[in-house]
């Protein structure tokens, strides 16, 4: 038996279909059916009525259910007691490539001179929001650290994730002082303007269609007056996106907090005199309602401590 197989369970019980539980649980429906169908060949027993929607529990569903839950928190207890060094052991967060450049690394200052000093490791990004909360699921981290707006959607079970807003950036339309276009320069200020009047189809710098800012920003354009644009340059991460901008090759949509160095100098420049193609963000901290090791208790309420001390 194995320990993700109750949490499947207490997952479908909680959202009564198996399509959203597996999306919970970020797996695929089959590879969910197939675990819920092991554990009830475990337990001997058949746990979910599949004859029925939405999909409820049996009579012997019911009664595991409450075992289930409370085995799930007993051996995260009997985990985290065992576990050498507990008590120092490093917080695990995964976070959005930019925000451990720009908001990072301020922010836990800010922590640190209200609870002490934290010890803490970035796991590897996962590419997208709902890898990174996977990771959260499997234990492989105790935090995630995100920008978000209601135009991307999470798509997270909010009695499990809880989240703390912890600051806010806008995602804003930037370029260089001078752009290439067809061989020719253009000036970047006011560029994505001239592009909606038509008088030029300008070249962007893209964020593919998976990310965070690729979702958000699609989200944008859709509702905005569409204007000639090509793509010539697409990467994931936006501070690689601000190399290749800052040399001229095109248009692109960038924190501002990434690009306030480049604004202040000179070598960035704004692309539109609208507020329209600016995008306001929360910068959000999750966790798995279960995490309840110290040190991610200790940083979850400085964190809470500061944002109460921010908001008005």
């Amino acid at each position: 038996m194995e320990i993700k197989w109750l949490e499947d369970f207490v997952a479908l019980a909680e959202a009564s279909s198996f399509s959203r539980a597996a999306e919970l649980r970020n797996v695929t429906q089959s590879a969910f059916s197939r675990r819920i169908k092991q554990l009830e060949t475990w337990l001997g027993a058949t746990l979910i009525s599949r004859a029925t929607m939405p999909a409820e529990l049996t009579a012997a569903g019911r009664n595991f259910l409450p075992v289930a839950q409370e085995t799930i928190r007993t051996f995260h207890t009997i985990r985290e007691t065992l576990h050498p060094g507990t008590e120092t052991r490093l917080v695990r967060i995964a976070a959005l490539h930019t925000l451990t450049l720009t908001f990072f690394p301020e922010w836990l200052r800010r922590l640190e001179a209200v609870a002490g000093p934290f010890g803490t490791a970035f796991i590897p990004d996962r590419g997208g929001i709902e890898a990174n909360v996977e990771a959260m699921v499997m234990d492989e981290a105790d935090l995630f650290l995100t920008y978000a707006h209601p135009e991307v959607p999470f798509h997270l079970d909010h009695d499990r994730f809880e989240y703390l807003i912890i600051g806010t950036d806008r995602l804003i339309p930037v370029a260089a002082p001078q752009v290439r276009i067809s061989g020719a320069l253009h000036p970047g200020a006011g560029i994505l303007d001239r592009a909606v009047s038509g008088d030029l189809v300008v070249p962007c710098l893209s964020y593919g269609p998976s990310s965070f800012f690729g979702v958000a920003l699609g989200q944008l354009l859709a509702k905005r007056p569409s204007f000639g644009r090509r793509t010539v340059h697409e990467n994931t991460i936006s501070a690689g996106l601000k190399t290749v901008a800052v040399t001229g090759s095109g248009l692109c949509w960038l924190p501002e907090s990434l690009v306030a160095d480049e604004l202040a100098d000179g070598r960035l420049v704004i692309a539109s005199a609208s507020r329209n193609w600016l995008m306001d963000l929360e910068i959000r901290l999750y966790r798995h309602a279960a995490n309840r090791v110290k040190p991610v208790e200790t940083m979850w309420d400085a964190a809470a401590q500061i944002r109460a001390c921010l908001t008005p």
